[in-house]
């Protein structure tokens, strides 16, 4: 594990390889003070989360083996410059445990949580179910798990976005495989008519635990990329990779105009992306009241990139695209409002060596700051997706540090954000 000093140092020496390279558009560093904190996960530990509370608590979720070869769905919250003690969510065997489609944890308030992870069924290994479930008791106990989705297909179920409402209900959004199991049914019969496609769902979960107000967001998305999604006046905004007829594969956002009711789907930006594969690559977003953030990868035109846009009506309609990375990019972003109408994109940046998570705030006026190296990482699979969140004026970081010379890990890093001064 890298030490402080080590993480300090590195930091220094990206942002001022990314000031060569940004002349003339340096806006300073995203945070400072940059140090890391020792994470309660076990060895093996993998797939971290984070999430803040209406409070401003932090929390951090993750998953872990368990000695009977199952899995345990773990949270801590952070507590000044320490995580607490771990406790768990849910256990078992038979999970779905995988680098791209990780478990999260969302929160109500300290005493409303909400959880989910992931179950196989079927036959095949793709073949899964989201489970879901609910503490209101700020974790000491939980539901029994509650699927959302009711299709009873064995089939893809997975890269879910929670949003609690803050009166009990939790917004559940998810890409959705039945279609491909029933075209898969289909061919298997002889019959080829149906077009196998991933679509996205929707539903909303009461605080009773039932389903309500389901509806198909889109009838045709990418395979696997990871959905995100805010809440904007009370109602969902939700990004996501598209996929046209022709398989272009942009970033799309949809908005619950009111309960029931959705617009259609629009590109936050026409990168024009033409891959007949899903690239595991999912879009981030973050909002500050009506003002809006979205970050994605794309590869279009054989360039990798990693952009950031910026909505001001409460995501209907973004700005140009603002080109983040530092040119070599391996994507896996996430973004936060910053509070004062910029917002801090991460993302993994590939390196002779292997590759680091890096950081840098972008504004909507397309200023772009220096890059931070958060930590050194890997390009590979295993490395996951890091996280990241804000809570007032501190920026909490959580990654995968792959196996090597030891088992996987769980590590966190925390900053102040640039420009306040307090820690």
């Amino acid at each position: 594990m890298p030490s402080t000093a080590n993480l300090r140092r590195a930091a220094l020496g990206a942002a001022l390889a990314a000031a060569a390279c940004t002349a003339g558009r340096d806006q300073g560093p995203a945070v400072a003070d940059l140090s890391e904190i020792a994470a309660p996960s076990a060895a093996g530990s993998a797939e971290p989360n984070l999430a803040v509370g209406p409070s401003g608590r932090v929390y951090l979720s993750w998953l872990e083996p368990t000695a009977d070869s199952g899995h345990a769905l773990r949270f801590a919250t952070l507590e000044d410059t320490t995580w607490t003690s771990p406790r768990s969510v849910a256990s078992g065997r038979g999970w779905f445990v995988n680098w791209a489609d990780f478990p999260s944890l969302a929160v109500g308030s300290d005493a409303e949580l909400t959880a989910h992870w992931l179950v196989k069924r079927g036959r095949s290994w793709e073949d899964y179910d989201v489970h879901v479930g609910r503490s209101f008791d700020g974790g000491a106990s939980w539901s029994a798990p509650i699927v959302p989705h009711h299709d009873g297909r064995e089939a893809e179920h997975g890269f879910v976005s929670l949003l609690p409402d803050g009166g009990g209900s939790v917004h559940a959004v998810w890409l959705d495989g039945r279609k491909y199991a029933a075209a898969d049914s289909a061919r298997r019969s002889g019959d080829s008519s149906l077009t196998p496609e991933m679509t996205l769902r929707y539903a909303l979960i009461g605080a009773d635990g039932r389903i309500s107000d389901e509806a198909e967001l889109d009838d045709r998305i990418c395979d696997c990329c990871q959905t995100s999604a805010v809440l904007v006046d009370g109602a969902p905004v939700v990004v996501y990779r598209d996929r046209s007829p022709e398989e272009i594969r942009d970033i799309y956002v949809v908005r619950m105009r009111e309960r029931g009711s959705w617009s259609a789907p629009r590109p936050v930006a026409e990168d024009g992306w033409h891959i007949p594969a899903c690239p595991v690559n999912g879009p981030a977003i973050a909002a500050d009241g009506r003002h809006v953030a979205v970050a994605w990868f794309t590869a279009a035109n054989e360039r990798k990139r990693v952009y950031a846009a910026f909505s001001e009506d409460g995501g209907a309609t973004f700005g140009r695209r603002i080109q983040v990375d530092d040119g070599r990019p391996v994507g896996r972003v996430d973004v936060v409002a910053a509070g004062d109408g910029s917002a801090l994109v991460s993302w993994l940046e590939e390196t002779a060596q292997a590759a680091e998570v890096r950081v840098r705030r972008v504004g909507g006026d397309s200023t772009v700051g220096r890059a931070t190296t958060i930590a050194r990482s890997s390009a590979a699979r295993p490395a996951g997706f890091p996280r990241m969140v804000r809570s007032g004026d501190r920026v909490v970081f959580a990654w995968t540090e792959p196996a090597g010379a030891g088992p996987s890990r769980v590590n966190t890093a925390l900053a102040r954000l640039s420009g306040s001064s307090r820690r």
